[in-house]
């Protein structure tokens, strides 16, 4: 085959992460959380791409690209594959609740309890969660209850000689922390309120009188399409409403469970939840929904988290009254996280009162809830400045949020667009246009990122701030394509999907490959998330053949094959997994010496090129250029963090002759310098 299938290669992602809570180089209190990382990533997953497969079951003879059969039976290689990392996140955690050990940090069970520590435990639960728990007896003449994708549940069984069997659900409840924390002298506890709840059984269970009674986790994970019906009399914003409350009724795809849970009880459920066992269910330890400890508390022991690392001033911005006056005489390239965030909600509160601004466009895919942009816009329509908010309502998982917005939005006079039909909107732009003695000006942002200032902090992302004519002027035609769909426009110096991102890229590779055959410089660097489009990857393979040496760092999935004689020789690809989520998109083409540079929102996948509104820029400044070749070079030389990708999924780290290398921390000090 000649390419790899991109659900496997996206499971192997995972287990990168997966290989970060592991690592006993990484500190103890990270490794917990990047297993909550890894939860919260194999849920999307089940809820997304395993949803999907189940919908196509019924295409019995069709292929899987990259797999050798049908969606059946990679479904089975899936559920083969997560069972084996479902065995090193019991071990991992098992590793690490030992080691915290070594610190005076000590994992508390049901089991094993002081007598003081009983009597605080009991009055936390007489206290707090008590109120917060409310069983629900399961019986064949009540439905099933709807389960919640978020939540976990303990499936209780109540066994009471001479009587049947009696179950039960509790739902862990969600307004508390997963962890409940306990101080004695030096040493420190945690418990899980799981466990606490399983402390109070026979209270809460009280009328069941002489009763063993047990409680076992579980979790259940929904397909999260949103089925939008084709009713042209509906809004679109009354669709996406309609749609979030039909997620949530979802068919199941995944149910994961205690393995200790009783046969008898695990049969009810899944009898009731219409599952068949070994298809769509995992077995696992006594605790599940490790997205929690993304959250996981650091104890105040700095030597167990990251060292923290502060964003870091950009030269250009710090030294000026204005930002925008700044940004009108030269570009300006901002790297989060390793610099600040705040410049960009900065550049929107000073054109918020800035007598000169009249308008402000923005497109919004994912915020915050409570979003420092968003208020930021709010100022500028009540200083009276004309705001256009182009909002995607279809941002999966996001979709309540910007619903939310939208409506704030409007009702405090911003014009908000819903997308346009049929494409996501998921370009990351902002224009400000400011006229003073009759000159019309535009300050614009091109990003790789979100403008979200939560994830800013921990993705990696590029922003471009330019008032350069040509670019703004094609800025300004993709607002006008987003407000009429009509008009689609002409664009020379941006790429944009669906409009001509596909095309020029090609004819970039093959002037690789014309320049490579004449003996001329050439190369190919490309850094993503992923890497799934065929056509593209052929064309990669093609530049290869020509002599063309590609380097790829791919974030998460990467269906390419490098390595191959006669066919991708020339191609290395790396994958770079560590504290910062790698986010930031770009290109270089060698160009004969003369090397084009973009940064882009777009990965090389179907719906980016084709499906989706997506902007890339092309970085026109010298010092720009440099600066971006100066981190692609950080990270191409990274040993530390990077592993080299493969068909077989090893995950084997990079290495080399050099000293090792860490790109990030690299790169945190490269722009501390800059500074």
């Amino acid at each position: 085959m000649r390419i790899v299938n991109r659900e496997l290669s996206w499971l192997c992602f995972n287990d990168r992460v997966l290989q970060e809570a592991l690592d006993s180089k990484v500190p103890l209190i990270e490794r917990m959380r990047f297993l909550g990382i890894y939860s919260n990533n194999m849920d999307e997953f089940y809820r997304v791409r395993v949803a999907n497969l189940q919908r196509i079951f019924h295409l019995k003879k069709k292929n899987i690209a990259g797999f050798n059969g049908n969606a059946e039976d990679l479904y089975k290689e899936i559920r083969k594959t997560v069972n084996k990392q479902q065995e090193k996140v019991e071990l991992a955690y098992q590793q690490i609740v030992s080691e915290l050990e070594n610190d005076d940090i000590f994992h508390l069970s049901d089991k094993h309890l002081t007598k003081n520590q009983n009597d605080i435990l009991s009055d936390f639960f007489h206290k707090e969660l008590k109120h917060a728990i409310f069983p629900i007896m399961l019986n064949k003449k009540n439905a099933f209850p709807r389960l919640r994708d978020y939540s976990i549940y303990l499936a209780v069984k109540i066994s009471t000689k001479g009587k049947s069997n009696r179950y039960s659900l509790i739902e862990i409840p969600r307004v508390l922390s997963r962890f409940f924390l306990l101080k004695e002298d030096d040493k420190q506890f945690f418990i899980l309120i799981d466990d606490v709840i399983r402390i109070h059984l026979e209270e809460i269970f009280s009328i069941f009188i002489n009763s063993k009674i047990e409680a076992f986790t579980f979790k259940f994970t929904r397909d999260a399409d949103l089925d939008l019906d084709d009713d042209i009399s509906t809004s679109f914003f009354d669709k996406i409403e309609k749609g979030l409350k039909q997620r949530k009724k979802g068919s199941p795809v995944r149910f994961v469970y205690d393995e200790k849970m009783p046969k008898d009880l695990l049969d009810y459920l899944l009898d009731a939840l219409e599952l068949k066992k070994g298809v769509n269910t995992i077995p696992g330890g006594k605790y599940h929904n490790f997205k929690d400890f993304i959250g996981f508390p650091d104890f105040g022991k700095q030597n167990l988290i990251f060292q923290k690392q502060i964003p870091s001033k950009h030269f250009q911005l710090e030294k000026t009254h204005s930002l925008i006056e700044t940004i009108l005489k030269e570009d300006v390239l901002l790297y989060f996280p390793y610099q600040r965030f705040d410049y960009v909600v900065d550049l929107l509160r000073e054109a918020a009162i800035d007598p000169f601004v009249k308008e402000i466009n923005i497109n919004i895919y994912r915020v915050t809830k409570e979003s420092q942009i968003m208020n930021a816009l709010l100022a500028a329509i009540f200083n009276g400045k004309e705001v256009t908010v182009v909002m995607e309502l279809q941002a999966r998982f996001d979709e309540e949020n910007n619903l939310y917005w939208s409506n704030r939005l409007r009702e405090n006079g911003a014009k908000v667009i819903h997308g346009v039909p049929n494409l996501k909107v998921h370009s990351k732009l902002l224009q400000i246009k400011r006229i003073e003695d009759k000159k019309i000006d535009y300050i614009s942002y091109v990003g790789t990122g979100n403008f979200n200032e939560k994830t800013s902090k921990i993705y990696t992302d590029f922003g471009l701030l330019t008032s350069n004519p040509t670019i703004s002027i094609e800025i300004n035609k993709v607002f006008r394509l987003l407000e009429n769909n009509l008009d689609r426009g002409q664009f020379r110096h941006l790429i944009v999907s669906p409009i001509n991102t596909r095309r020029k890229i090609i004819k970039w590779i093959d002037q690789e490959i014309i320049n490579a055959k004449k003996g001329l410089s050439s190369g190919i660097k490309l850094k993503l998330n992923n890497l799934t489009d065929e056509v593209m990857i052929e064309k990669l393979y093609a530049a290869s053949n020509a002599g063309v040496k590609i380097e790829l760092i791919i974030r998460g999935i990467c269906c390419l094959i490098p390595g191959v004689k006669g066919m991708s020789e020339n191609i290395t690809a790396i994958s770079i997994v560590d504290r910062y989520l790698e986010h930031a998109r770009l290109m270089v083409f060698e160009n004969a010496g003369e090397p084009l540079i973009f940064i882009l929102s777009a990965d090389f996948m179907e719906r980016n090129l084709d499906y989706r509104i997506e902007v890339g820029v092309p970085i026109l400044d010298k010092k720009i250029q440099a600066e971006i070749l100066q981190v692609f070079d950080f990270q191409w030389r990274g040993s530390v963090k990077s592993r080299l990708l493969s068909k077989d999924f090893k995950n084997e780290y990079r290495k080399n002759d050099l000293p090792p290398f860490h790109a990030q921390l690299e790169t945190y000090k490269y722009y501390a310098d800059l500074s």
